[in-house]
Parts: structure tokens; C-alpha cells; sequence
């Protein structure tokens, strides 16, 4: 068993916030799209989320994003798994496909030294949320091969709105998968502030975020707390549907951003906006997130 190091978190001299943004025409475009709305990280899709099939990483791709990467300088890049993964899954062959296409994943975020592969936790589909939680513990741990401790890529749970019968909700369940993985494989979490309010965690003031990062210090741990994905609601609080608005224009409320801004412990964590009308709206909005730092 390889024995997974905890580095110490990044300080970074200025806020890292970016978007997620677009590969097309190749996968350096995302950080060129980064660095013209002002981000200074981003979160891309290394492979087309809607299917399972995808094509070989080439050399002369490989060399061009390491070159846009130093050119630009974005730090702590995040990609974002396939949706079709669920590593919970029920069904036997679901469950071979997901793993055979986060393998995937992992390795071309080696490839790119990429910093975090975030990824949807999975869901029960008919079964208990406690099968598919031990499920998806035993899925990641199939891939203690590919991490050695010099690694630097880290596996990050995003937690979910909680619809349907999606894991991931709460912070005991995150806290199951990481209590079970966290010797084995470099595992954390990303928290998105849409999701989290979905779920029933109030984030929209000061102390309704001191609230829920002393549960989630007591239930999860602050250390394993990587990135944010931030993001407004359409919904309201509790509600368990995953619908993203632009900040200020939702549920949360724009006091929550400054809150989260603001606050100590959120200070170095990278920060990812996946709100709507990227191309109108994120420039001003990273713009904005800046000035409240």
C-alpha cells in the first residue's frame, strides 16, 4: 500500500478564481479563455463529458498545453470528470464502465499535471445510499496503482444538490467515502455552493457560513477541503435541485460571496465559477469576487 502524503496547501499571493472553460479547438484554448476573462485557474473537461468514448492524448497536444500552461500560469487547474461516471452504481456494467472511464480521467490529469480531478460521487439508482457509498469506497480504491507519493493530482468529491437518489449530500456521507480511501488514495472535496445550499446547508450570511464549515471541520475534516465551485441558486434552500444562477441573482444571495471571500479559511482555496452566461458574465464576475477579497 502506498502511503498518501497530505502536502500543505498552496498559499497563493493573489485570489486563485476562474470559470470553467471552454476546450474547443483544443484543450490549451481553455487556459487562453481563462486568461482573457482575468482568471487565474480554471476547471476544464480533459474529454468529452457526454461520452464514453474519447481519443488518445497526442504528443504535440501534450506539448502545447504545458506551453500555454507556463504562458499563462494558471495554478491549481481542475478538471471536471464525465457525467456519465458513477462509481456507485448497481449495475454491473455501469459500474465497469465508470471505472474504466476514470482510469481514464486519471490518467490524462497525469498526463496534463493537472491538480484535481473533480467528480459526482455517483448514485444508489434503486439500491441503498449506504451499498453505493461502499461502492464507490471500493471503485477508488482500484486505483491506489496509479498514485504514487510523489503525485500530485488529487481525486475531489463535489457535493451534490442531492436529487434523486444522488450521494454526496451531506457531509456524513462524504466523510464516509474519505475516512474509508484516505490512506489509499489522495482524496478530498470540493464544495459547491449551490449544491450545499440544495442540500440544506444555510451558506447566505457570515454566520451561516461559520455554521456549516464548524460542521463540516467536526464531520469532514476543513483539511480535506480543496476548491469551491461558486455558484448562486434558482432554487431555494433544501430544495435538492441543482439549478446554477449568476451571483447575487439567486437564493444564496450576494452576502454569501462576500462572506465566503472574506472569510480566513476560504482564503487560499481555489475558487471556480460555473455560473450561466459564461461569456457575458464571468469576466465581471471574477472581477467582482477580486474586488471583495
Amino acid at each position: 500500500m502506498v502511503q498518501i502524503q497530505t502536502p500543505p496547501k498552496i498559499e497563493a499571493p493573489f485570489p486563485l478564481i476562474g470559470a470553467h472553460t471552454s476546450t474547443q479547438g483544443g484543450l490549451h484554448n481553455a487556459l487562453l479563455h481563462g486568461s482573457e476573462i482575468g482568471a487565474t485557474t480554471i476547471q476544464l473537461f480533459t474529454r468529452n463529458q457526454l461520452q464514453w468514448e474519447s481519443t488518445t492524448l497526442q504528443q504535440a497536444e501534450l506539448d502545447t498545453w504545458h506551453h500555454t500552461l507556463e504562458v499563462t500560469a494558471m495554478k491549481q487547474v481542475m478538471s471536471h470528470a464525465s457525467y456519465l461516471i458513477n462509481l456507485g452504481s448497481n449495475k454491473a456494467y455501469l459500474l465497469a464502465k465508470s471505472c474504466e472511464a476514470f482510469l481514464e480521467e486519471i490518467e490524462r490529469c497525469l498526463a496534463l499535471k493537472i491538480s484535481y480531478l473533480n467528480f459526482h460521487p455517483g448514485a444508489a439508482t434503486g439500491d441503498s445510499a449506504l451499498a453505493c457509498l461502499d461502492r464507490i469506497v471500493q471503485s477508488l480504491l482500484t486505483f491506489e496503482r496509479l498514485f504514487q507519493p510523489e503525485t500530485t493530482l488529487r481525486l475531489l468529491i463535489e457535493t451534490t444538490a442531492g436529487q434523486g437518489s444522488v450521494v454526496g449530500h451531506s457531509f456524513e456521507e462524504l466523510a464516509y467515502i474519505i475516512d474509508r480511501v484516505k490512506t489509499v488514495v489522495p482524496i478530498g472535496v470540493c464544495i459547491d455552493t449551490c449544491h450545499i445550499f440544495a442540500a440544506g446547508y444555510d451558506i447566505r450570511t457570515v454566520d451561516g457560513w461559520a455554521n456549516t464549515l464548524a460542521k463540516f471541520e467536526s464531520i469532514v475534516g476543513l483539511n480535506h477541503l480543496y476548491a469551491l465551485h461558486v455558484n448562486d441558486s434558482m432554487a431555494p434552500l433544501g430544495s435538492r435541485k441543482d439549478r446554477h444562477a449568476n451571483l447575487g441573482n439567486g437564493a444564496i444571495g450576494m452576502d454569501s460571496f462576500k462572506a465566503m471571500m472574506r472569510h480566513p479559511k476560504l482564503h487560499s482555496i481555489p475558487k471556480y465559477l460555473e455560473t450561466p452566461n459564461g461569456a457575458t458574465m464571468w469576466t465581471k464576475e471574477i472581477e467582482l469576487l477580486r474586488s471583495i477579497y
